[in-house]
């Protein structure tokens, strides 16, 4: 009695650490494609600030939408969103959030963005690279400002992190992505990129944008505090837009 062959990855997907004879780590691409399967994202970096705009979906008519977050505050100069799992990317945030914290109560300043983001990575690599455990399925955006500016970060579930003028994460990431090519500047100001920003995120939705479905969160140069837009101040931009 003869048995079929098993495939070709079997084995090398069921490990985390055990590379394919093609040099690929079958757990780690897993996770990123988790990841693209999230809500839709955008990062925008200008001359003055850097912003965030996140895609919001109401799955329920019980949902209270409201309470729904996408984009967090990680330290008083630095917000962070993710795509992918929600647990997971709850857990990276409250990481980032204590190395905030324990730079701040060592060192008696803020944090700079690349660091931070450099040590979040530092613990996604290594989940992937031991048993019994798996790689983070969520792909993070980082924005911040610091004594060199207006950063914007995207950390992959493979450790790795990559510095953005913008970006598009999640599920319309790639549609997002060829409007920021088509329209983005390096001379931008802040409110330039939140509009992009929601126009990029805008041109995958479903239905048209409004203060609920969308959460933007901003850092200036000027005062390196990360806050989220008002309902009002959405509206404002939503006007500009035409929607």
């Amino acid at each position: 009695m003869s048995f079929p062959a098993p495939p070709a990855m079997m084995g090398y997907d069921r490990s985390t650490s055990m590379f394919s004879p093609d040099g690929r780590l079958f757990q780690v691409e897993y996770a990123m494609e988790a990841a693209k399967r999230g809500w839709t994202m955008v990062g925008v970096r200008a001359v003055d600030g850097v912003v965030i705009v996140a895609e919001k979906r109401k799955t329920s008519p019980l949902i209270d939408i409201g309470q729904l977050e996408k984009v967090y505050m990680v330290d008083e100069h630095i917000g962070a969103g993710f795509v992918g799992f929600g647990s997971d990317g709850r857990i990276l945030i409250d990481y980032a959030r204590l190395l905030a914290v324990q730079y701040r109560f060592v060192y008696g300043e803020q944090i700079p963005v690349e660091y931070l983001t450099r040590q979040i990575c530092d613990l996604m690599q290594v989940y992937t690279q031991h048993g019994g455990v798996r790689p983070f399925g969520v792909t993070l955006m980082i924005a911040g400002v610091d004594d060199t500016g207006p950063k914007l970060y995207v950390a992959e579930p493979s450790g790795q992190y990559i510095s953005y003028k913008a970006h598009g994460l999640g599920q319309g990431g790639g549609q997002a992505i060829e409007v920021l090519q088509r329209e983005y500047r390096d001379d931008m100001t802040l409110d330039d990129a939140i509009l992009l920003g929601m126009k990029a995120v805008a041109s995958v939705m479903e239905g048209r944008p409004t203060v609920e479905t969308l959460e933007v969160g901003v850092v200036d140069t000027a005062t390196q505090r990360f806050r989220k837009l008002s309902k009002e101040e959405l509206q404002k931009f939503l006007e500009k837009l035409g929607v």
